[in-house]
């Protein structure tokens, strides 16, 4: 590519051919004042029709699409003639404006138009079909789009993607650039998801010194938040003292100093964990001492058990026709008498039975049951399993604003209890200890806690080990189910987890109507075969609809990764066509019809039930829907969760990933009728026994495993488990 010398062309953008909202890298024409039309290329965000540039860069001949400017500094000049405010309104630049309100608006104000939206808004209700509100909401999205755009410029002019001003905008308002020039470590806050090297490159263009106090600061807590996503819940001092130095490359002398500022400021929290100076978040802090200590004094409690026990137990078993195995009896003994107790077992072991005697036992003592879990997939499960209504942790509690930090919070806490005599969480090995503690707060001090889980099965995604670490305290009373069922044995799915458990290479050749291997040497293959089995080999031969089909993979990286399978599945599945509409957002075509799935939490998206009355907050991380709508004017996307339909601004769309496949981290607590595994490439750290283990038993009918039987014997034998910084098990020992 050919690069001429430097040059500056002032213009009017006649239209926009590509824009790139998350970094907001565009391709325009530009009717330059000469009379040419050029294109030209680079970070131009937000850019619209009829808006007016001045535009430094140079001339280049591209390989493919000939000679092109490419722009690196620019100055944003609003439309200046009727024609050209015309049409910068005409572009749907302002939400609520369309070609008709333009034409009205230009035709009463003329080249004052813009003027009158800006300052005076209630003018704009003299035209028929403006009401002063929506007069208002124009002059609004005016100010916000003008403000949004000198943030993104302001941005982009430092090498950060533009995407950050929305957020920014949105928690800040007009403030946001001063904020940032007097502190620019706040866009290290997790809310906007910016890389620290990024902002700390900025910081360093603004002007701050290297061993800034600010800095200092703003490293330790990013070392520490960014630890969380490992799974700690604290890092030993020296550790985190030795990752900040090699993080800003300064001195001990100068991080040691930041930790003492930022404890006697409470900003973290110090203790001693079998022997470790550990460092907290104090959110942190307080979460686990909280947990460990709650805890402790529920396994202490004595609960009156009732004296013919014993009759109750026969009862049931009259009642529901089931022989209950020993441990199944003992359980249902063990939850009357202990306040909290542990119910674990891998798949066949007979956990639904065990729950439902448990359940049946409560009704008997007259107690109120509430049933949990983590995320809505295994909610609806355990719903379905029981027969009983069951609910998220999130909707239990209630998400709701608080006005006294503006912030979003539960409803339900120790001032506001959950009115449950018993709590039985399902798929505990999931819940954190952030979460965990919410639920315990919500319970009523006499409340009975049931907790469920295959201690096997991969650990949270959020900090601390906490399922596994009250097995391992010693402190809980557990009941351990280890007996697999006659009919449980049938299965090659239950079969084939407890051999991968056992650290046996599953059953790989076995003609069997629920588990399937098929060899692929490539991963080329691999993709080729999965994308054959989800579009018509499993619809067309065993009558199970695409939608049935979860595709599974344990990395987001290659060619079987997640990221590449979505795009492979999304063409065969819900492909292109005419009258279909849909948004190139970063990596991604968001499609209608595509299947989507949110991968934070956010307490603030209203939704409401689709066909009937009600409406809430919150679409939480690992939520799936299908988008049935993408609206252009209004910039929306509208998606339905199961019964609750959502409406996302474009602005948004980074929260969501195509969820034709899925990584089998995202896949915990949930089954499925049928599963595709992708065994081919990945990291060692991600080929793991629990993986494989977790991938296998997320099959309920159907596991069809593609790819190459070394990697699966790799995975057999690879028992590597990160090791996690979490003092909920000493604590708990120590109570």
């Amino acid at each position: 590519m050919r690069v001429e010398s430097e040059e500056i062309l002032q213009g009017t953008v006649s239209a926009v051919i590509f824009q790139n909202q998350e970094n907001g890298y565009t391709v325009l024409r530009l009717n330059c004042e000469t009379g040419e039309t050029v294109t030209v290329v680079g970070v131009i965000p937000m850019s619209v029709v009829g808006e007016r540039l001045l535009i430094t860069g140079k001339w280049t001949n591209h390989p493919s699409h000939g000679r092109q400017f490419e722009a690196e500094f620019l100055e944003r000049l609003m439309p200046e003639s009727e024609r050209e405010i015309l049409a910068y309104l005409s572009s749907r630049t302002l939400k609520g404006v369309g070609e008709k309100i333009a034409e009205r608006i230009v035709t009463a104000f003329g080249r004052r138009s813009l003027d009158v939206i800006e300052m005076e808004p209630e003018r704009l209700a003299e035209i028929p079909g403006i009401s002063l509100r929506k007069a208002k909401e124009i002059s609004e999205a005016f100010h916000q789009q003008i403000g949004i755009r000198r943030l993104m410029e302001f941005l982009s002019a430092h090498g950060l993607p533009a995407a950050l001003s929305v957020r920014l905008y949105r928690f800040y308002g007009t403030e946001a650039e001063e904020l940032l020039q007097d502190n620019p470590y706040l866009l290290a806050d997790p809310l906007f998801g910016a890389e620290f090297a990024a902002v700390d490159r900025f910081a360093i263009d603004l002007g701050m010194a290297g061993d800034d106090p600010r800095r200092i600061e703003a490293g330790i807590l990013f070392e520490l938040t960014h630890n969380l996503n490992n799974g700690h819940t604290f890092l030993p001092k020296n550790k985190l003292c030795a990752a900040t130095m090699e993080l800003l490359d300064l001195e001990q002398e100068c991080v040691l100093g930041a930790m003492t500022r930022l404890l006697e400021s409470g900003r973290i929290e110090q203790d001693v964990v079998a022997g470790l100076t550990a460092c907290y978040l104090p959110e942190l802090y307080e979460a686990e001492t909280y947990c460990s200590a709650r805890l402790a004094a529920m396994a202490a409690a004595e609960m009156e058990a009732p004296r013919n026990m014993e009759p109750l137990i026969r009862q049931i078993q009259q009642q529901t026709n089931i022989q209950y195995a020993p441990a199944q009896v003992d359980a249902m003994r063990q939850a009357v008498r202990h306040q909290v107790l542990i119910i674990t077992g891998g798949p066949g072991t007979g956990k639904t039975t065990t729950l439902g005697g448990v359940l049946q036992m409560f009704d008997l003592l007259g107690l109120k049951t509430q049933l949990a879990a983590p995320t809505g997939r295994a909610a609806k499960r355990l719903s379905e399993l029981t027969g009983r209504d069951a609910s998220t942790i999130h909707r239990l509690l209630e998400v709701q604003f608080s006005e006294e930090n503006g912030e979003m919070c539960f409803a339900h806490d120790e001032d506001e209890p959950l009115k449950a005599d018993a709590m039985i969480l399902d798929e505990t090995s999931m819940v954190d200890v952030l979460l965990m503690r919410s639920l315990l707060l919500a319970l009523q001090p006499k409340c009975r806690l049931i907790l469920v889980g295959d201690p096997d099965q991969l650990p949270s995604v959020g900090p601390g080990n906490l399922f596994s670490d009250l097995i391992r305290s010693g402190r809980i009373a557990t009941v351990r189910l280890t007996e697999i069922f006659r009919q449980a044995q049938e299965s090659l799915i239950v079969m084939n987890a407890h051999a991968v458990n056992r650290g046996e290479l599953p059953i790989l050749h076995m003609k069997n109507k629920d588990f399937f291997f098929l060899k692929r040497t490539s991963p080329q293959q691999t993709v080729e075969t999965i994308r054959d089995l989800c579009s018509q080999r499993l619809p067309q031969n065993m009558g199970i609809s695409a939608d049935e089909i979860q595709v599974l993979s344990p990395t987001r990286r290659h060619d079987t990764g997640t990221k590449n399978l979505n795009k492979v599945l999304q063409n065969a599945l819900n492909p292109h066509m005419p009258g279909k509409n849909e948004k190139v957002f970063g990596d991604y075509i968001f499609r209608e019809g595509d299947r989507v799935m949110q991968i934070r939490n956010n307490y603030d998206i209203v939704w409401k039930r689709v066909g009937g009355l009600g409406a809430g907050t919150g679409i939480f991380n690992g939520d799936i829907g299908r988008i049935t709508s993408l609206d252009f004017s209004e910039e929306t996307v509208t998606i339905i969760f199961d019964d609750r339909e959502a409406v996302y601004g474009f602005d948004m769309l980074n929260e969501l990933e195509p969820a034709y496949a899925m990584t089998v981290h995202k896949s915990q607590g949930s089954e499925y009728r049928a599963v595709v595994l992708a065994a081919s490439q990945g990291s060692p750290l991600l080929l793991t026994r629990s993986i494989l283990y977790t991938a296998i038993t997320r099959a309920r009918e159907l596991l069809v495993v593609v790819g190459d039987e070394n990697v699966l014997a790799y995975m057999t034998n690879n028992n590597h488990h990160s090791r996690r910084y979490s003092g909920l098990k000493l604590r708990l020992e120590q109570e």
